[in-house]
């Protein structure tokens, strides 16, 4: 028995280490794209780019706090509820906040597309911004909901309580799970809709490239990137029921089963927006390039100062 506990031990200990260098990755890649974006006045003034920047700021978030609930997890770390409120409100907003942004991603490369006479009067700066608080305040909703009926149920004593931060300690009645699952499906459902709209882009992007077939397959690839990246964090808003089914069966498999979940519609989705946006965007790969030259000349100019002094 004590063997068995050791191994698992190991095996979770290898696993949060693991999972700490590809966070660590991640969140270093995501900062010098962030950096690139306010360098440049045409980034930031490009609603496409803004949208862009959101994303990579809600990925940056969501992998620090999910990173520290899967550590306080992993090795039964109990921390006061009123701390936790503030972690699960952090997770559960940009938990919704990433696919909502694509998808409004997805609706102005629609625009730019299929109808590009409008796309100026449409996706211009201001609409940008209201998009963006738009997205956070439907993000907002489900925590909300859930919050709400916490608030009003519980008394002061219970935020002064120790328990691991999970999603299950604001559950407090049966139909919550109902209402949290009816919500995560709806919004499922209206971003797995206007996921359809990907087919009418690469039809049109295909026949606006003519025989150019380096042109079409380079805007397929992309569109196809695109889209998985939004399929993979609208499973992500699964995920939390499969694993409360899973819990119930066996709790090793449910371990297993949320380890891969994180690495998969966490991580993978988080690392394909650089992908994506900032090594196949020519624009943003030429201004992410000439950066780094200018940091590495800059820095080689500085060394040779030092050496002839």
């Amino acid at each position: 028995m004590a063997h068995n506990d050791s191994s698992l031990m190991r095996k979770i200990n290898e696993r949060v280490i693991a999972v700490q260098l590809c966070v660590s990755l991640f969140l270093c890649i995501n900062c010098v794209l962030i950096a690139t974006f306010f360098m440049k006045d045409f980034f930031y003034t490009t609603m496409r780019y803004i949208l862009f920047a959101t994303t990579l700021l809600s990925d940056c978030l969501i992998l620090i706090v999910t990173n520290l609930l899967l550590i306080l997890s992993y090795f039964g770390i109990s921390i006061q509820i009123w701390m936790c409120v503030i972690i699960f409100s952090l997770s559960s907003l940009y938990t919704f906040v990433t696919p909502l942004t694509l998808t409004t991603m997805t609706v102005e490369r629609y625009v730019a597309i299929c109808v590009p006479l409008r796309h100026a009067e449409l996706c211009s700066t201001r609409s940008a911004r209201l998009c963006i608080v738009f997205i956070h305040f439907l993000s907002s909703v489900p925590c909300i909901v859930t919050l709400s009926i916490v608030f009003t149920s519980v008394t002061l004593s219970f935020y002064k309580q120790y328990n691991v931060c999970t999603v299950q300690v604001f559950i407090l009645h049966s139909w919550q799970r109902h209402l949290r699952s009816a919500v995560c499906q709806f919004y499922f459902l209206v971003m797995f809709i206007i996921l359809f709209s990907y087919v009418k882009i690469m039809k049109v992007a295909k026949a606006a490239s003519g025989e150019n077939k380096k042109s079409i397959w380079k805007g397929l690839r992309t569109v196809i990137l695109h889209a998985f990246q939004l399929l993979l964090c609208l499973i992500q808003l699964w995920c939390p029921f499969i694993e409360a089914a899973v819990l119930e069966i066996d709790l090793m498999l449910f371990i297993n089963v949320r380890y891969f979940n994180y690495i998969m519609f966490s991580l993978v989705p988080r690392c394909l927006s650089p992908l994506i946006y900032g090594l196949r965007d020519d624009k943003f790969y030429l201004a992410l390039k000439n950066n780094a030259l200018y940091v590495f000349g800059k820095k080689n100019r500085s060394f040779r100062c030092q050496i002839k002094l």
